[in-house]
């Protein structure tokens, strides 16, 4: 087995002992991992986003920082102060939340966009610059957000700016019958839910599996068709007649990049249109714009992803001898 599909065999294992039901969002999580973006966890209160998020980090082991959103909620307290030290007589900084591998972002759109968008630096580049220095964050640095739906009480939605910044947005919708008996029974007992799940996953191996995967996906083939497909769909979509602000370059290459990730889980040593297909909702959806006239009658952006598909022809291609590396250079 392949190291892609080992990472995601053992983190199946691992979470799903912890979040029932979760085999999707599992599988976006790991396209997430080792395409090196960003996950936001979209869902009614109550599913498990944040249990899904903290099962995560604990099994990627490193540092594990969680930010809880509130409408007072400051740039600083996400990013770190500098803080006089009477005795040596300098500024010291006091590190944010934000100085961690893995930081979780509850309930994101509970903040305003001022707070919000002290993230853009950190998930795009890395870095975060306090008093005009600038700060590395760790390598392999991963946000995960949840957010409840944007028509709740005292949310506020995410600037087109900080969408883009997220690889993927996934739905957490209520657990299937079987799967919600699983969590009554588990976590029914005094002492259940959270704090019951943190013994229930030591930190494994999976971190150690990252890197060969990325390395397995880096030798998967992609045409110049398959290329030209994904520039097609950028293209409709940003000529779609309900959609004001279509997938930037950034969404594309992201769009390009799980496809990548899509194959190799599969065993793959080639791209196919199917891979991008497959991806597609939950990189492309968050990232459209709608027209005032398409947001009055309610269009979901999901299904506006299927809308731009289909107006674009998808290739014939073959199986290509040689492999190509992921082009570097490009946003993030």
């Amino acid at each position: 087995m392949k190291p892609a599909e080992q990472l995601k065999q053992q983190l199946n294992h691992a979470i799903g002992q912890v979040v029932f039901g979760a085999e999707e969002l599992i599988h976006g999580l790991c396209l997430a991992l080792i395409s090196g973006g960003h996950v936001l966890l979209e869902g009614v209160p109550g599913v498990g986003k944040t249990l899904l998020a903290k099962t995560l980090a604990s099994q990627l082991g490193g540092v594990f920082k969680r930010i809880q959103c509130t409408a007072d909620l400051m740039p600083s307290d996400m990013t770190g102060v500098h803080v006089f030290n009477e005795q040596s007589r300098n500024f010291e900084l006091v590190q944010g939340p934000l100085f961690a591998n893995v930081v979780l972002v509850d309930e994101i759109n509970r903040t305003g966009p001022k707070t919000q968008s002290a993230l853009l630096q950190a998930m795009e580049e890395g870095f975060i610059t306090i008093d005009r220095d600038s700060y590395a964050l760790p390598q392999n640095f991963l946000v995960i957000a949840s957010q409840n739906p944007h028509e709740f009480e005292g949310t506020y939605p995410l600037p087109e700016s900080q969408l883009d910044r997220f690889l993927l947005r996934m739905i957490i919708c209520y657990p299937a019958a079987e799967h919600e008996m699983q969590v009554l029974q588990t976590y029914d007992k005094p002492g259940g839910g959270h704090a019951a799940s943190a013994s229930a996953t030591s930190a494994t191996a999976a971190s150690a599996l990252i890197e060969p995967a990325r390395e397995q996906v880096a030798s998967v083939h992609v045409s110049e068709l398959l290329y030209q497909y994904v520039i097609n769909i950028a293209h409709a979509s940003r000529a779609h007649q309900s959609i004001s602000l279509g997938l930037s370059t950034r969404g594309a290459l992201g769009l390009m990049r799980c496809a990548r990730v899509e194959a190799a889980l599969r065993g793959a040593e080639f791209v196919t249109p199917d891979d991008v297909k497959t991806v597609a909702p939950a990189v492309m959806a968050h990232r459209l714009i709608l027209t005032p006239e398409a947001t009055l009658e309610n269009i979901d952006t999901r299904e506006l992803v299927e809308s731009v598909f289909s107006q674009v022809e998808v290739p014939r291609e073959q199986r290509a001898p040689a492999a190509q590396p992921i082009p570097g250079g490009e946003p993030a």
